[in-house]
């Protein structure tokens, strides 16, 4: 196992102790947390962070960033708010609202590889470009009419249990997502790529193609989670998912990825953004005012930055004590 996976996979159980103290304390002391409504709010709620999550983690590994993609998620839901109004199926919306981010995602691609621009300020600019654009198609409407079967898919559960039936599409993604990662030359390619760029391409990779292809799949997935968002919460308005970048970043990082890219593993992301997900569920469920909420996603963002540096620079050390015995 290459030592940057090693470093990663230790922080991974890191992360994944946590979640289960966390689960396991509020299963015991948070009143209300263990019944299946409630569990089915979390998982739901949690799902279009861990959607964003798997490009995101991939993009992250490979030294870069897209803080767009809420206001991508935004403006496919208020395109598709905008068509059903107009009258046009939603089995032709969906398609289209999904090509939509593929277009944005594109754009951040291209002025990325082909300008050379650093992605952090591409994409904080386009953030605001995609929000406004979503303004201008919807205005201040929210439509709540879509099919009952589509709301019904987004909102509702596997029979009697707490689990939301777009749980198992997600698992699919989320399988494909490990395999190409972590079993795949292509996402070897993105560790090499996100450990030294000038390495990479020397070695015969091509750096730009693939993150081209990087940020398309992010602006799919976030155009994917801003129709699932607007279906589930039975919404589309041009503000959906506002914010939601700073979650996404602060789960991909808790669970490990290393922001200056290079190492990492989708377990740690996925077990970082269900961290993350439960924590926000117990605060709500403890009265912790949305504020306070705002504040500790802040601080876990900082510690998820200072956490694996933390912990690789005492590996270090200790190998250090260990070969000067």
């Amino acid at each position: 196992m290459p030592d940057s996976l090693t470093r990663a996979v230790r922080w991974d159980t890191v992360v994944g102790a946590l979640l289960i103290v966390l689960l396991l304390l509020s299963f015991g002391f948070v009143d209300g947390f263990g019944n299946s409504l409630n569990l089915s709010f979390l998982i739901g709620n949690t799902l279009p962070i861990a959607l964003i999550a798997l490009p995101m983690t991939l993009l992250v590994v490979a030294g870069e960033i897209d803080l767009s993609v809420a206001s991508t998620a935004g403006l496919s839901g208020a395109v598709m708010g905008k068509l059903w109004n107009e009258g046009m199926a939603i089995e032709t919306i969906i398609p289209l609202c999904l090509l939509l981010g593929v277009v944005c995602g594109l754009v951040n691609g291209l002025l990325v590889t082909r300008l050379g621009l650093p992605s952090l300020a591409v994409t904080i600019g386009t953030l605001a470009a995609y929000r406004g654009i979503a303004q201008i198609v919807l205005g201040s409407d929210a439509v709540t009419d879509f099919p009952t079967q589509y709301q019904d898919f987004a909102a509702g559960r596997l029979g009697d249990t707490f689990l939301p039936r777009a749980f198992l599409p997600f698992l699919g993604l989320l399988v494909i997502a490990v395999v190409v990662l972590h079993a795949t030359p292509f996402g070897r390619s993105l560790f090499a790529v996100g450990a030294s760029e000038e390495a990479a391409r020397f070695a015969g990779i091509r750096v730009k193609r693939n993150k081209l292809v990087l940020f398309v799949a992010t602006g799919f997935m976030a155009s994917l989670t801003g129709v699932f968002w607007a279906l589930h919460y039975a919404s589309a308005r041009y503000d959906n998912a506002t914010g939601l970048e700073l979650s996404v970043v602060a789960a991909v990082l808790l669970g490990g990825i290393d922001f200056d890219g290079g190492r990492g593993t989708l377990g740690g992301a996925i077990a970082g953004v269900f961290l993350l997900g439960a924590l926000q569920n117990v605060m709500s469920l403890l009265n912790v005012s949305a504020q306070s909420q705002i504040v500790v996603t802040g601080v876990l963002l900082v510690v998820s930055v200072l956490g694996p540096r933390v912990a690789r620079q005492i590996s270090l050390a200790r190998h250090r004590a260990a070969k000067a015995v």
